[in-house]
């Protein structure tokens, strides 16, 4: 259990602060994450890495010579925004151009892909290469639906030491994705971590029992056995692996035994020697080996086994040496300290008037009613935080409530400004989407955030509005929705809640109905869908791997929706706001 903080929402933003006051030898802060504190080469390509915190080694304790110059940090298992990679990348770019790398998580290919389109539209050319490791998270013909654990350590660092080199962002690029391709994990559980301010952990692992399968964000595995001897166990590990080997595979690997955060240094180095025998006898070759916490999961009990199939190239970059605050090989002559290069977060486009913009008095009366909307929405996700965050843990991560409540909260507060300076309604929207997706992150974040924004540009600045511009409002929202997170009815998702509070509203305001009594109508909607996702198996996010344990709950997106709409409409329904009834 994590005991050491303040306020368990600032945990990874203190943390990392932390981390840079005791490394500022390596790393310098910057918004959104850490880059290198030494020079770089003019024109070297820039590997940045990341995801969410609470993985330490990784993200932050990768950036160094030889390896990452950059890192974004997300709050706890929550993938950075699409601003923050941007600001990080942009602070790390040294001339070469920027090779972005992450884990295949919905969250991280969003935010990751909104900031490589914006750094490539600056003249900044970026590519993004996802780690697809996890050989239990889908079968060897959908490896492109796997995600990363700890094989990102292999892709960093060989994409990291062919930068260091000198090679071109293609050859860079190219290089990551075969080490990737080459890479395979598989992970075990004891029991699982905790998250900051939290009770219990966010799964148990039954007593005489392991969970096999299991993720590096607190989820749990997707089965569970009796507790093997650590012979057993490297059998497992090892056999596994080699089944699920490349097609091109060699018999030189790096084999890397990585410890979750509470397995101790001797039980891995025990285990380990009993993985390097099976693998001898298996006809390979151990290559330089790590063995140690490398990408670790807060407290979790529990490891992984990860391989990577050499070849003559990746084997030299993976031998390169590297000198970072959490991994070191080799030795490296010491560098000068760098310029420091700072990117200022981008003010919300919708925080401030823009030039020559027209506000007219029914747009500025529909902002304030917009911003008592979403003071609502906040007021209930703070409500059922814990119940949501509890409802992600059966099979996902548990960080569902705390990222909606980081999200509501600074939408809210940014439509409360932008009201105050007597913002139209879609520009009071548009502040509010932004501050959403960069405050939470996530998928929920880039979700929620890119739908308010789509409802504002629906909406406009006009002289008058009626019922058709509601409906006009909430088709463009679910249309955000399905654009950006290209989820479909029965993938168990908000979606499934989104599409048929959609049609019910239509239906309902096209009949006659009052938007009071059309809301209603849709809300209904949405509670009766959200409730019936529990009979649902997960297609989407992290929750596919483990389609068993997610049966008979409700899916916690959906969820959220359902609660934000049903007070909203209640709210309609007690304060009739302007234009309820229009």
């Amino acid at each position: 259990m994590t005991q050491i903080f303040d306020d368990p929402a600032h945990f990874a933003d203190d943390a990392l602060d932390g981390f840079v006051a005791a490394n500022r030898g390596y790393v310098a802060r910057v918004d959104g994450g850490v880059v290198r504190s030494t020079e770089m080469a003019v024109g070297q390509v820039a590997v940045v890495v990341g995801g969410g915190s609470g993985h330490y080694p990784a993200f932050a304790g990768l950036v160094g010579p030889g390896l990452a110059a950059g890192a974004v940090c997300g709050n706890i298992f929550t993938s950075p925004s699409a601003g923050q990679v941007y600001r990080v990348a942009k602070s790390a770019n040294a001339g070469g151009g920027v090779l972005l790398s992450c884990g295949n998580y919905a969250g991280d290919v969003i935010h990751f892909g909104e900031a490589q389109q914006r750094l490539n539209a600056e003249g900044i050319e970026t590519r993004t290469v996802l780690v697809t490791d996890d050989i239990a998270s889908a079968p060897l013909g959908e490896i492109g639906k796997r995600r990363g654990i700890a094989g990102d350590l292999t892709v960093f660092k060989v994409a990291g030491a062919a930068a260091e080199a000198g090679l071109g962002l293609d050859a860079v690029e190219q290089l990551a994705i075969r080490t990737n391709y080459r890479t395979r994990t598989l992970g075990v559980a004891f029991d699982g971590c905790t998250l900051p301010g939290a009770a219990e952990p966010l799964f148990h692992v039954p007593a005489g029992q392991m969970s096999l399968g299991l993720g590096i964000h607190g989820e749990p595995g997707i089965s569970e056995h009796p507790l093997p001897t650590a012979s057993e166990l490297a059998d497992l590990l090892v056999s596994r692996l080699l089944e699920d080997k490349p097609h091109d595979a060699g018999n030189r690997v790096v084999a890397i035994l990585n410890g979750l955060g509470r397995v101790k240094y001797e039980e891995l180095f025990l285990l380990f020697g009993k993985v390097e025998k099976l693998l001898t006898a298996a006809g390979l070759a151990v290559v330089e080996p790590e063995c140690g916490e490398l990408v670790t999961s807060l407290d979790m009990s529990g490891l992984s086994l990860t391989l990577l199939w050499l070849d003559d190239e990746l084997e030299r970059c993976w031998s390169a040496p590297a000198d970072t605050p959490g991994f070191r090989k080799g030795s490296m002559a010491g560098r000068e300290r760098r310029a420091r290069r700072t990117v200022d977060p981008a003010a919300p486009e919708g925080a401030a008037a823009a030039d020559g913009e027209i506000t007219t008095a029914a747009a500025a009366d529909l902002g304030r009613l917009a911003a008592a909307v979403l003071a609502q929405a906040r007021a209930v996700v703070v409500e059922h935080e814990k119940e949501l965050g509890k409802l992600d843990a059966i099979a996902g991560d548990g960080d569902h409530g705390i990222g909606m409540r980081r999200g509501a909260e600074a939408a809210a507060a940014a439509a409360r400004d932008a009201t105050a300076a007597g913002a139209p309604v879609q520009r009071v929207l548009t502040a509010a989407g932004e501050a959403w997706s960069e405050r939470a992150g996530g998928t929920s974040g880039a979700l929620w955030g890119s739908a308010l924004a789509a409802a504002g540009r629906a909406l406009g600045t006009k002289d008058s509005y009626s019922g058709g511009d509601a409906a006009a409002a909430v088709n463009a929202f679910v249309d955000a929705v399905t654009s950006l997170g290209k989820a479909d009815v029965g993938d168990k998702t908000m979606v499934d809640a989104l599409l048929p509070f959609r049609e019910a509203f239509v239906d309902t305001f096209d009949a006659g109905a009052p938007l009071a009594g059309a809301l209603a109508s849709a809300v209904t909607a949405a509670r009766q869908a959200a409730d019936a996702t529990a009979s649902l198996r997960p297609q989407k996010g992290r929750a596919r791997p483990l389609a068993e344990k997610s049966l008979g709950h409700p899916d916690p997106g959906a969820v959220s929706f359902a609660l934000i709409a049903t007070r909203v409409s209640d709210y309609f329904e007690s304060s009739q706001p302007l234009g309820v009834h229009a």
